[in-house]
């Protein structure tokens, strides 16, 4: 017996806005406008923006508020078939091979039969999203598309067209109610337009200020007010830097906690420097925000914040 609850999806894009918040995920309009509109036509859910910005997060919340079992297939380079279909349980049929032979009398024919059932099939994501339990389908993330090479894009076009799949041993296998299909990419290739014309889209990108200090806010409760909004304007001005890799909301997020759990109430330049492993991953970026670019900005966040007092 599931213990999750399914529930009914919202019925506007206000009751979207609230079902995200009450999750805690702070989104804009936009947002929630086309995620009601995926969730009303059944089509998937194209999201791509870069690392970091929340795309699998709206996954994880939308499975959390309407009571869904969450099935998630992380993307690579060389991901198959047999990793995110299906494959045969090899070692146990070669068991049932041996015990039929023994037993002897049995005809070939119905020991395939016996072998390529569904007692021997291993569902991997793809399968599992697709036999579903009607009225409570899944919520299917498929994470980062563009880690996976074209071949594989290609494959899923079936499924995204007709939610069905075909095992050869067993034809094929169509889901009885559509999974929730949630897509993303950080763009490091760009994916064909034969899949994305399958799937509504959205671009998610780096929230404004006062966005993202609501979502300290609320992933941080802990934080002091004016240590989370000295790390917020401090993020949104290193992001208008030339970096290799600018911070995301999960660094924000993870900074504004590392701080709260050193007990510091405001940015200073030696904390910046001591924690800033959190905040950057790559040496050039460090080195450039410990070069003085740090104590730059940090005085322009001091003085703006002061202004608005």
């Amino acid at each position: 017996m599931s213990e999750l609850q399914p529930r009914p999806a919202p019925q506007t894009i206000d009751e979207t806005l609230d079902m995200l918040a009450g999750a805690d995920y702070v989104a804009d309009r936009a947002l929630a406008t086309v995620l009601f509109l995926s969730l009303r036509m059944k089509r998937p859910l194209f999201l791509e923006g870069e690392a970091g910005v929340g795309k699998t997060e709206i996954a994880k919340v939308l499975a959390q508020a309407l009571g869904r079992k969450l099935i998630r297939l992380q993307c690579y380079e060389g991901l198959d078939v047999s990793s995110a279909v299906y494959e045969w349980n090899y070692a146990a049929q070669m068991i049932e091979i041996r015990m039929e032979e023994a037993a002897g009398s049995v005809v070939r024919s119905d020991m395939e039969r016996n072998v390529f059932s569904e007692k021997y099939l291993i569902r991997r994501p793809v399968l599992e999203a697709l036999t579903g339990e009607a009225g409570a389908a899944p919520v299917f993330l498929i994470d980062e598309l563009d880690r996976t090479d074209e071949a594989f894009e290609a494959f899923l076009l079936e499924i995204l067209s007709d939610f069905q799949v075909t095992v050869p041993e067993l034809g094929t296998i169509k889901a009885e109610e559509p999974p929730i299909v949630i897509i993303t990419t950080n763009r490091t290739r760009e994916i064909h337009d034969a899949l994305k014309r399958r799937c509504l889209y959205h671009w998610v990108d780096y929230p404004d200020a006062a966005r993202e200090l609501e979502i300290v806010r609320r992933k941080v409760p802990q934080a002091n007010h004016r240590l989370s909004a000295e790390v917020v304007r401090f993020i949104q001005k290193l992001r208008e830097i030339d970096l290799f890799k600018v911070p995301g909301v999960a660094e924000t997020i993870d900074w504004a906690g590392a701080l709260t759990e050193l007990d510091k109430i405001a940015l200073d330049p030696e904390t910046i420097s001591d924690t800033i492993g959190v905040l950057l991953k790559y040496q050039d970026d460090i080195a450039r925000i410990e070069q003085g670019e740090g104590r730059r900005l940090l005085h322009e966040v001091k003085a703006e914040l002061s202004a608005a007092e």
